[in-house]
């Protein structure tokens, strides 16, 4: 039968060398919060109902944040030690049997692979617990694994209170366990604040057990950069950078070209469709999806939105939680503000800005146009210049546009108002009232033309000019 296992992750603390009024685990790498990036790894492999956060500072932040996974949450009041998370998480899990596994949520770079390796490490052992290591040219920083002459481990040295002899230890703790639940929680409130911190050290748990009698056993990591965590924001933009250095090399052994991938960011959640090309400085973030055979050009910003398959973006573009179907184009230098969809074919060209709008099938708005609160119909010519006026000041009204319609250069569409299919509008009008199916409606005074105006101005001017004081 297979073992259960529980995950405890730690995220209470604020993380003062951040130095930051927001708590660490709720800082950003790679798109998404630090605690994302782990409670994701753990999720590939745990029951939700077995995983367990351990919430302190801005503990209503951090449950908004990963709460919809289903997760447990384990509130430590106040941050006495990594050991006193496990004694007041104890109260909640103490009763799980099986396997513990202890990980910190500032370290995004876990993977799901680690976690298993360390698990079944763990499972094919007889030892209370395994922890995870790591040997490293320059441990510094790092708690050292004390072993005997047999190469038992005996104890976890912290940094600070290691001797040069200890210090000199290359092994490292990496801060990552797994042990069995029955005897860690055995010795877990046995643990005692004794160092000048006056804190309760999860690290002092190896000791301990070793004292009662229990074996540890160690998993070595390949790769310590995995488990690196973030104390200051030099760390977290050196994480952010591995991060998204794996997500890149990730689509593009996927099908993706990225050109000069270096000036390309692309967020963890993103997916990208085969055959689809990312030129440079381009940023897709969020939960965007993007489908084969697109194009995303230059320096274009993508946000929480879909894409088809044959979709081409041009540069400067910028996209916000909107959908654009199969084959439709968008861009260059083109907004969609929110909430928009583009049809299948559409055009949505240079300077066209668009807010929780629907351009349909085949319909075109190629220059220098505003569209917002409308429903506009397939087959439409946009000109250049039109606006629909849909806020009066206090509210937001809707624009309706039919099928096959043509609106001229320049028009002004004033809200609630709506277009005929097959209708067409003038170029300049201010239409204000409904214009029934294949009407032309205008809505612009009639020209007036006056013979010979600008001559006699001038000849008006080079008088006065010539008869100045200041000319003579």
């Amino acid at each position: 039968m297979e073992i259960p296992v529980t995950f405890v992750i730690l995220a209470a603390g604020l993380g003062t060398r951040m130095k930051s009024r927001k708590a660490k685990v709720l800082h950003r790498a790679g798109g998404k919060a630090l605690l994302e990036h782990v409670v994701d790894a753990v999720l590939e492999l745990a029951d939700p109902h077995r995983t367990y956060v351990v919430v302190g500072h801005q503990s209503e932040e951090v449950r908004k944040l990963v709460g919809s996974a289903g997760i447990g949450f384990v509130h430590q009041t106040e941050q006495k030690g990594t050991g006193h998370a496990l004694m007041v998480a104890a109260k909640d899990i103490k009763d799980h049997a099986g396997l513990l596994v202890i990980l910190y949520g500032d370290c995004p770079l876990i993977s799901a692979a680690t976690l298993k390796q360390l698990i079944e490490a763990q499972t094919q052992s007889d030892a209370a617990g395994t922890i995870l290591t790591a040997v490293m040219e320059d441990p510094t920083g790092y708690g050292r694994v004390v072993r005997d002459s047999s190469g038992n481990v005996l104890r976890l040295v912290e940094q600070r209170a290691g001797t040069p002899e200890q210090l000199a230890i290359r092994e490292s703790n990496m801060g990552l366990y797994c042990y069995r639940s029955k005897p860690f929680f055995e010795h877990v409130n046995h643990l005692r604040p004794d160092n000048p911190a006056k804190e309760y050290y999860l690290t002092d748990m190896v000791e301990m057990l070793v004292g009662a009698g229990h074996r540890l056993e160690t998993l070595t990591i390949a790769d310590p950069r995995e488990v690196l965590g973030i104390n200051n924001r030099v760390e977290l933009a050196a994480v952010d950078s591995l991060l998204r250095e794996r997500k890149l090399r990730e689509l593009m052994l996927a099908g993706v070209t990225i050109e000069k991938p270096e000036t390309v960011t692309i967020d963890a959640d993103v997916q990208i469709g085969m055959d689809s090309l990312v030129e440079p400085f381009a940023r897709i973030l969020g939960r965007t999806t993007i489908g084969e055979n697109c194009r995303i050009g230059s320096a274009s910003i993508i946000l929480d939105s879909e894409l088809a398959d044959d979709v081409e973006v041009g540069a400067f573009t910028i996209i916000r939680t909107s959908r654009v179907e199969k084959g439709a184009t968008v861009g260059p230098f083109a907004r969609l503000r929110m909430d928009n969809f583009i049809g299948e074919g559409a055009h949505v060209g240079n300077f066209v800005e668009l807010k929780k709008t629907s351009l349909g099938r085949g319909s075109k708005a190629q220059h220098l146009a505003y569209l917002g609160d409308s429903q506009i119909g397939t087959r439409v010519n946009v000109g250049a210049g039109t606006i629909t006026c849909n806020y009066d000041g206090l509210g937001k009204h809707k624009t309706l546009i039919g099928d096959h319609a043509f609106i001229g250069s320049n028009a002004t569409l004033v809200a609630p108002v709506e277009i005929g299919a097959g209708a067409y509008l003038g170029a300049g009008s201010v239409i204000t009232d409904p214009v029934p199916p294949d009407a032309l409606a205008l809505g612009r005074a009639r020209q007036v033309t006056k013979e010979e105006w600008a001559r006699r101005r001038r000849e008006r001017n080079t008088a006065d000019t010539a008869g100045s004081p200041a000319r003579r």
